[in-house]
């Protein structure tokens, strides 16, 4: 089975960040990697001051349950660095972002290491991180919205990628 990684990127919430690790850590996702203004959990070298890292990492529990501690996972400051890393790594590098030229969820399948880059609660994934992707895809609607939470959204493409339905 090929690895997946889950990249989220400046996603708000911290438990929206709880939600993505316990289904990450669910379904056998290889990494989780927490960048730009994603708040994560407290680890060992934390540059943050120690209350902060505490409460963040409190919020994070609340959701995670756990996942937090069993998951694998790295903050990077840098998405655009991680990415340029992951590809050297040979993973293929997909954006789930509705955009015209996103394919949908369902119709995506790769033999390849992936690395699945979910964004932005509201604004989703800048184009500087649509460009750098292999390949966007999306999870058409069927309803009058127009987007899913950002954790059920993560949680519904890493069970399609994992298992591919």
């Amino acid at each position: 089975m090929a690895e997946l990684a889950l990249v989220i990127h400046n996603v708000r919430s911290a438990h929206n960040v709880g939600s993505l690790l316990r289904t990450a850590e669910g379904l056998g996702v290889n990494k989780v990697y927490m960048t730009g203004i994603t708040p994560y959990p407290a680890d060992g070298g934390d540059k943050r001051l120690p209350h902060i890292s505490q409460k963040v990492h409190r919020r994070i529990a609340k959701t995670s349950l756990g996942a937090e501690e069993s998951a694998a996972w790295e903050h990077k400051e840098n998405i655009s660095e991680l990415i340029d890393n992951l590809k050297r790594k040979g993973f293929l590098i997909a954006a789930l972002e509705q955009a015209p030229d996103a394919v949908p969820l369902q119709s995506f399948r790769t033999a390849r290491n992936l690395a699945l880059i979910v964004g932005n609660e509201v604004d989703g994934l800048d184009d500087t991180v649509q460009e750098l992707a292999d390949i966007k895809i999306h999870i058409p609607m069927a309803g009058l919205k127009e987007s899913f939470n950002v954790a059920a959204a993560g949680a519904m493409a890493l069970y399609h990628l994992r298992f591919k339905v």
